[in-house]
């Protein structure tokens, strides 16, 4: 039985053009040796999996090949190619600084630097994982970085840039690896699929691509494993299966009762999601991904956006239609907020299915608003002043009929209102509920119809003006009217002997200790401190909302004055009321130091 190789080292690229993902690296890479403009230093940063100790190889093995084809590519058949695949050329060397971080590592490392290449052009150090140095290695290493022979190139590759010396990064050419697409991740391993002679669903592979989150290798990992585990043939069933992930068809079944208001169906949804092992959270998180995808999927311009096989990208495009932008948006929030809530809540069961029945009934949420506002924008305006319903039998007739739009238009602004008559009814039967005595005809009606009421716009240019007048004399008679400091004082101490029944003694100190100053339309109060300052600043509204209605003037306002220092203060505190006591009486102080009293 031959030793089995992980498809992660068997199909690693080992040519630039071999990469995954990584076209604008390779590409610079495959420039600056044409043109022969290498840097001394080079540092690639980015998350796991993506290629950055391939991508540092394939460069060190590049740069030291004897017979470099045109398309900048290592020949493989050199000596120098032969040696560093086979693992033993003396002229590239690879540094694990996670085990190897100390400054006696680094200054090896330095001795080893002096020594000019055996074979070879130039002799190159790849240091991988380069922030697990110490300080004391970086240290040690700086100078060698920024002034290195001219045979030696240095490679460091991380994943946390943020970790390294600001002094490093500004002697190396920093490249940034992106994570590998979805589309590109799938396309890979199924290349690989079929040079292996496996059977595979192209949406199990999406899955796999988006599992691993955009490192390359977590993906040949996980499609060792489920080879293993589908013998041979990866379907999408298979791959849910395997690596324990809600499938999409949960979700699609729960946006189809979200559309149809079904709420039970979603909670027996919910509930097999549970009973398959899966957390709430999970779920709720997927549902918030799924919702997002939906909204993606309305516009075709943002369809690129969708990381999905065709297949489910058809299912997508299907349901989106069938659910408002209005809905779907309402949905992703609720989500948003059942996740956030979800941690700290001690029944997370139900803040899922709390949220799954709001959910399933937005719809009508939506609709009841809508009637709602449409109600609101067909009725009639409120009329200000209430009259006297106007009675009217169906018999009754039309003396005259509604005025013309030139009456209407040059009409003055205060006209004479002609006197309206309605003919009497024909007929007044014991059931009916109105007597033969009719009421009044409401003011700025005119004539009216037997079917519909038509206004006497006339007598409603009228009315108008007769509430302006009088809200007129309102404002300059009832709400302005000159206050006596005998009524003011008045209503002021029976406020203050209000505030002593409810128990609000504090404000009714700063009442009753000064009297108070009435200035025209201001009023003084003195506060002895800032303590009172803020309790007469929360009071004055209650105070003047007394004043102003029992003094009928709403231009009175209360200020505070802080009073002089030379003035007498009252203490408040213990220790106030304590020196006031020793300011009386001086051997109190000593009888306190004799028995070491403290104040409480």
């Amino acid at each position: 039985m031959d030793n089995f190789i992980v498809s992660a080292r068997k199909y690693r690229p080992a040519t630039f053009d071999s990469v995954v993902g990584q076209q604008h690296i390779t590409g610079t890479l495959k420039n600056a040796i044409h043109n022969n403009q290498l840097a001394q230093a080079f540092l690639f940063c980015g998350p796991r999996g993506v290629g950055k100790t391939t991508c540092a190889r394939i460069l060190a093995k590049t740069i030291n090949c004897e017979q470099i084809l045109d398309q900048v590519e290592a020949c493989g058949t050199c000596e120098s190619c032969k040696s560093f695949q086979q693992g033993i050329s003396f002229s590239i060397h690879e540094l694990d600084a996670a085990s190897n971080n100390s400054v006696d590592d680094i200054r090896s490392l330095i001795e080893q630097v002096r020594i000019p290449p055996q074979a070879g052009k130039y002799k190159i150090y790849i240091i991988d994982e380069v922030h697990m140095l110490s300080q004391a290695a970086f240290n040690a290493f700086l100078k060698t970085l920024e002034e290195p022979p001219s045979y030696a190139i240095f490679i460091l590759a991380t994943t946390e840039k943020h970790k390294i010396l600001p002094t490093i990064l500004s002697r190396c050419q920093i490249f940034d690896f992106n994570r590998i697409k979805v589309e590109d991740m799938a396309n890979h391993l199924a290349s690989i699929a079929q040079k292996e002679d496996i059977a595979y669903e192209s949406d199990g592979l999406h899955v796999i691509a988006q599992k691993a989150d955009g490192g390359l290798r977590d993906a040949l990992s996980m499609f060792d494993q489920i080879v293993s585990f589908s013998n041979k043939n990866i379907t999408y069933q298979t791959v849910i299966d395997n690596l324990n992930i809600l499938d999409y068809d949960y979700y699609f079944q729960l946006m189809d009762c979200v559309a149809k208001e079904d709420a039970a169906q979603a909670l027996l949804i919910f509930d097999k999601v549970l009973n398959n092992g899966f957390e709430g959270g999970h779920f709720i998180s997927g549902l918030a991904t799924h919702t997002r995808n939906l909204l993606v999927a309305k516009e075709p311009a943002t369809l690129k956006l969708l990381e999905v096989s065709e297949n489910i990208k058809r299912k997508y495009l299907e349901q989106s239609q069938a659910l408002s932008s209005g809905i779907l948006l309402s949905v992703l929030n609720i989500a948003n907020q059942c996740e956030i809530n979800y941690k700290s809540s001690k029944n997370q069961r139900l803040q899922v299915e709390l949220a799954l029945l709001k959910m399933c009934h937005i719809a009508t949420a939506i609709s009841l608003s809508q009637q709602g506002s449409l109600t609101a924008t067909a009725a009639p305006a409120e009329v200000k002043k209430k009259r006297p319903d106007v009675v009217i039998d169906r018999s009754a007739t039309i003396e005259s009929s509604a005025p013309t739009l030139q009456s209407v238009t040059t009409a003055p602004r205060r006209p004479v209102v002609e006197p309206v008559s309605v003919a009497a009814p024909k007929h007044v039967t014991e059931s009916d509920p109105v007597s033969s005595e009719r009421a009044p005809l409401k003011k700025g009606w005119g004539k009216i119809s037997t079917s519909l009421n038509v206004p006497n716009l006339n007598t409603i240019f009228e009315d108008k003006a007769e509430e302006e007048a009088g809200e007129h004399d309102l404002v300059q008679g009832n709400t302005f009217q000159e206050v006596t400091f005998n009524a003011f004082i008045a209503k002021w101490n029976a406020f203050a002997d209000r505030l002593k029944t409810t128990n609000r003694i504090t404000l009714y100190t700063i009442m009753t200790a000064n009297p108070p100053r009435l200035s025209g339309v201001m009023i003084e109060v003195d506060v002895e401190n800032a303590v009172q300052m803020d309790e007469l600043k929360l009071g004055k509204i209650d105070i003047l909302n007394y004043l102003r209605v029992e003094l009928q003037n709403f231009s009175l306002d209360i200020t505070g004055v802080q009073v002089e220092v030379t003035k007498v203060r009252k203490p408040y505190t213990s220790i106030e009321k304590y020196q006031a006591m020793v300011s009386k009486n001086p051997a109190l102080e000593t009888l306190r130091k004799a028995f070491n009293l403290g104040l409480s």
